[in-house]
């Protein structure tokens, strides 16, 4: 590819912390790697949020989409999935068609900023598959970059659009086939989302945003073909377009993206806590940025870290009951911790408690974390293969509880623990688990030597060295020529249509 390119790429995730971090992430890639200008598209309370995170030697552009929540049936300035509860996140999942137009003038200001000249490509997110009509409109080749796992996602997709859970008889009622997969394969009705099981028809929004897919150019997605090959094969013989896995995509930032005096300090007493501990000798449980365990499960889980003896770094959200609420936890004044929880754990050593954000690339890539007690977002996903740590698995919603199940049945670097914020769960059961994969020997020894493989597998994929270049670099490479060629194309339309 030319050198001398400074192409202006558009990028324009959803607004919700689990696709933002990736996407820029991508950007500061293509920027810093490829040579590209980025354009990077989103609301206004979002671009504010993002601002710290773009590094001094960037120069990627943050430009605003104009949005009203209040117009959509939306709290004020509710902007991003992260202050809203379940049902708030799917009307503003469903209201993204309404920014097509905005979107459309924007692309049309950048046009007449480069004297008529279009964006290189446009990468969007997965909810806005209707900005690929738009960017055929300019002739400009479209991406969707999925912030998610082939597999996690080829379940997502074909449960959704074809609801075969809702076709089982009496004598299949534990598992059923998956329409596009292996002939041969059955996914069990226990590992659908609760919100999943309990569906009646059609999730209509969800139909539309599939048949927009198939106007997109190409699709990538944030994981390794060596250890997502069924997921990946699903797109590729669904979908026409082109399938690239590229990632991992992390932040390159870390805790850094978070910004402030607060973040560092919460960085320096956990790297300073995680150097006291022996080597794998500490399990970190966090559940993301928008979910949680109920208030009963919360109150499981914190008498299953007391009473496991092993070490812990538990980042404490308040129950999903309470979500949206601004409720510290200290002792005595929740109903969800046990009496006198975070005195025994802070007189004890054994456990630190972290409110409401850890630095989570950091802790887990630090030498005494054994195991990693997930939501399976699949950023978390990640983030914990990357750095060999196997997965206690606890899915909240979306298509977590199917990135668990690969991890599980496909990968054999998880254990489930638990399913949902609606599901019963028992200390004693929770014990079990973590004895089982922080304990080093048996099933959790090879947990642990799964996870390294897919560690391996990882590092491989991102390799990019004189004579050898790993599976997701080279896609990284394809997809850029595949625009290039669509962007030559243009170019050529152009000058003849000048000439005639």
């Amino acid at each position: 590819m030319p050198s001398e390119r400074k192409q202006n790429i558009v990028m324009f995730p959803f607004m919700a912390q689990g696709h933002i971090i990736p996407f820029l992430g991508l950007a500061l890639k293509l920027e810093k790697e490829k040579g590209f200008k980025i354009t990077f598209i989103n609301t206004p309370l979002n671009i504010k949020r993002l601002q710290p995170s773009i590094p001094p030697s960037s120069s990627i552009r943050l430009l605003e989409i104009p949005f009203n929540s209040s117009h959509l049936g939306l709290p004020p300035n509710a902007e991003n999935t992260e202050t809203l509860a379940l049902d708030l996140m799917l009307r503003l999942i469903e209201s993204s068609p309404s920014l097509k137009p905005a979107f459309e003038e924007l692309i049309c200001t950048l046009v007449n900023e480069q004297n008529g000249q279009p964006p290189f490509c446009i990468i969007s997110d997965m909810f806005f598959g209707w900005s690929a009509e738009v960017a055929h409109k300019f002739g400009v080749f479209h991406a969707i970059f999925n912030a998610g796992g082939g597999y996690g996602m080829a379940v997502f997709h074909t449960t959704w659009l074809n609801l075969p859970h809702k076709t089982m008889t009496e004598a299949d009622s534990n598992d059923f086939p998956l329409p596009g997969f292996p002939k041969n394969y059955r996914f069990k009705s226990q590992n659908l989302p609760g919100h999943q099981k309990a569906i009646t028809g059609p999730w209509y929004f969800g139909l539309e945003m599939f048949q927009e897919w198939l106007e997109t150019d190409a699709m990538l997605f944030n994981t390794v073909e060596e250890i997502d090959r069924m997921g990946l094969t699903y797109f590729r013989q669904q979908f026409s377009c082109h399938v690239w896995s590229i990632g991992p995509i992390l932040s390159p930032l870390g805790s850094k993206a978070r910004g402030g005096k607060e973040a560092e300090t919460t960085l320096n007493v956990c790297m300073e806590w995680l150097n006291s501990k022996a080597i794998t000798s500490v399990l970190y449980v966090a559940f993301g940025s928008q979910s949680a365990p109920s208030e009963s499960q919360t109150m499981q889980l914190a008498t299953a870290l007391e009473a496991s003896g092993h070490n812990f770094i538990w980042v404490v959200r308040s129950p999903s009951s309470f979500a949206g609420a601004d409720r510290d936890f200290k002792d005595n004044e929740v109903e969800w911790l046990p009496r006198g929880f975070e005195q025994r754990v802070r007189e004890s050593g054994r456990g630190l408690l972290v409110q409401e954000w850890g630095p989570q690339m950091e802790i887990l890539s630090h030498a005494s974390i054994g195991a990693f007690m997930s939501h399976c977002g699949w950023n978390s996903v990640n983030e914990a293969l990357s750095n060999g740590v196997p997965i206690l698995s606890w899915p909240m919603g979306a298509e977590q509880p199917f990135n668990a199940t690969m991890l599980e049945e496909e990968i054999g670097v998880a254990v489930g623990v638990a399913n949902g914020s609606d599901c019963e769960v028992r200390h004693e059961d929770l014990v079990r688990k973590i004895e089982l994969v922080m304990n080093g020997t048996g099933k959790g020894k090879d947990m642990k030597r799964k996870a390294c493989e897919a560690k391996e597998m990882i590092k491989s994929a991102s390799k990019d060295k004189k004579g050898f270049k790993g599976s997701s670099v080279k896609a990284v490479d394809e997809f850029l020529d595949a625009a290039l060629q669509s962007w030559n194309r243009l170019q050529r339309s152009q000058e003849m249509s000048c000439t005639l």
